[in-house]
């Protein structure tokens, strides 16, 4: 009769509660450690699901065990970790069962018998989801398979199945993905932490999350559907030339599944042809880009030790995707000045929001010199391009000339025309769009009895949005309105204005409609 000692991994991944698993060890004896018993019943105390689950595997076999002519039993040991399965595997001549593949080959290098008996197949459970059109897979314990299938900013939900995920399976799969990142040299680990991996397998981007960081296991995948070139997206000449000859601060901002990573793999790989050397700051690293470019990632936890050896490489062009943290925008900030070329990634709902990530982290008489092109991604397409320079002038909407200061200037690429102001006004940093668009002169039911005002001022400051409406509106109520939509009523003080928390709802609607050109307003 054959003897194995089995391991925690074979415990916490599932493998032995499988039918198949326990026929091939049928008729034997299984030793489980009492020291992995101790630990996994401290760690459920805690609160730790895996190991509760790792308890119930182990209640699993010795349920199931009969039915193979199997004989599970507790062994004792002195040692501890790997030292405790040599020992016990000495004592009762017996083999080590495993699932871990690096513990595999290193008891395997210490002459103890030893046998792995996990996976790291992946690709044909993840490719079987994957079908055509699948921009990524959703998968969680109890819930059916779902996916986003189309493309960026037209894509539907669908069912891959209509049996749901049970937590086995599910982590099985996660098992193997883990698995297959730990020995296959095209697979990086991107982030680990206890709970959640965060696993770069080839062109697939994969969130592993397990309790208690989630309530349920829960495996996402992602891939780009599509590899594209600059030429896709009918770049206007006069564009193409900016990016070819001037534009070294660029900035692409859209918002989630906007195909902002698409656009920068595809610039990536226009520098790279133009004879540039282009790397890339990542995590993870999912740029689809050729081996010329280097592709790094955080050194030690940290991009900033990694821009620090970046700057050694002397690379004419930096990508960088995608910047959430001070740390990520100082680093920006840091290498652009430095005289390289930064190509940065920003999550964002409006072009003038990518502008706005930078504003109290970046001088404001730096900006024009840090970021000089913003371009925005919506639904796979390039929907706008502003250029910045910095000017002294009297801000739009003042008279007085000795109010004249350093202005950022916001500029449609196009056209050339300014659509934003940016300036410092009594220690506030304002934004000031130039254009509103002025309702039709018909009458339109509705609307409040009173006087409609077209010559109110919307300052935006750190905390709050600041409406002025000037004597005329001293004491008075305002009801604002987002084209016919209203907002709200607000009570203006003896200077005719009032200021509105930017975090409250009504402050980030007058926001929204005062970007967008749809801000109204009537005295009541």
């Amino acid at each position: 009769m054959s003897t194995y000692v089995v391991d925690e991994y074979m415990l916490t991944s599932g493998s032995l509660s499988d039918e198949e698993t326990l026929k091939k060890l049928k008729d034997s004896v299984i030793l489980i450690p009492e020291g992995i018993i101790k630990f996994m019943e401290v760690r459920a105390n805690k609160g730790d699901k895996k190991a509760l689950g790792a308890l119930y595997q182990a209640l699993k076999l010795r349920e199931h065990a009969p039915k193979f002519g199997i004989e599970v039993k507790i062994a004792k040991h002195l040692e501890k970790g790997s030292k405790a399965l040599e020992e016990i595997a000495k004592k009762h001549n017996a083999k080590v069962l495993t699932s871990n593949s690096v513990r595999w080959l290193a008891l395997r290098v210490r002459g103890v018998p030893t046998s792995f008996l996990g996976t790291d197949e992946w690709r044909p459970v993840l490719e079987e989801f994957f079908q055509e059109g699948i921009m990524s897979i959703h998968l969680k314990e109890g819930v059916p398979p779902m996916a986003k299938k189309g493309r960026p900013g037209h894509f539907r939900l669908i069912k891959l199945r209509e049996k749901p995920m049970g937590r086995d399976e599910l982590m099985k799969l996660a098992h193997a993905l883990i698995e297959g990142a730990r020995l296959d040299p095209e697979v990086f680990v991107e982030i680990q932490r206890r709970d959640a991996y965060v696993i770069q397998l080839g062109e697939y981007r994969v969130l592993v999350a397990f309790p208690p960081f989630s309530d349920g296991v829960e495996i996402t995948a992602v891939r780009p559907i599509v590899k594209v070139t600059l030429d896709d997206y009918e770049l206007s000449s006069k564009l193409k030339k900016r990016l070819r000859e001037r534009a070294e601060g660029i900035v692409i901002g859209g918002p989630p599944g906007a195909g902002k990573t698409t656009f920068t793999s595809a610039l990536a790989e226009f520098y790279k042809n133009l004879g540039k050397i282009v790397k890339s700051l990542e995590s993870p690293r999912d740029l689809q880009v050729g081996d010329e470019i280097t592709q790094y990632t955080k050194l030690d936890g940290s991009f900033e030790n990694a821009a620090d050896l970046l700057l050694l490489v002397r690379p004419d062009y930096v990508c960088f995707d995608e910047m959430r943290k001070d740390e990520d925008f100082k680093i920006y900030t840091d290498m652009r000045l430095a005289g390289i070329g930064m190509v940065g990634v920003i999550h964002c709902g409006s072009p003038i929001e990518a502008i706005e990530r930078f504003i109290g982290r970046v001088d404001l008489g730096m900006l024009p010199h840090v970021v000089d092109t913003v371009i925005f991604i919506e639904e796979g397409k390039i929907k706008k391009v502003y250029s910045l320079s910095i000017t002294v002038k009297v801000p739009h909407g003042m008279r007085e000339e000795g109010l004249a200061r350093p202005v950022v200037l916001v500029k449609d690429f196009e056209s050339g025309q300014p659509e934003y102001e940016i300036y410092s006004f009594a220690e506030q940093v304002v934004v000031m769009p130039l254009k509103r668009r002025r309702p039709p002169s018909i009458e339109i039911k509705g609307f409040p009895s009173g006087e409609e005002i077209y010559d109110f001022t919307v300052k935006e400051g750190r905390k709050s949005v600041i409406l002025e409406f000037g004597e005329r509106g001293a004491n008075r109520s305002v009801s604002l309105y987002d084209e016919d939509i209203e907002i709200a009523t607000v009570k203006l003080g003896p200077m005719g204005r009032t200021a509105i928390g930017k975090r409250r709802k009504v402050g980030r609607q007058i926001l929204r409609a005062w970007r967008a050109g749809t801000l109204r307003a009537f005295f009541l």
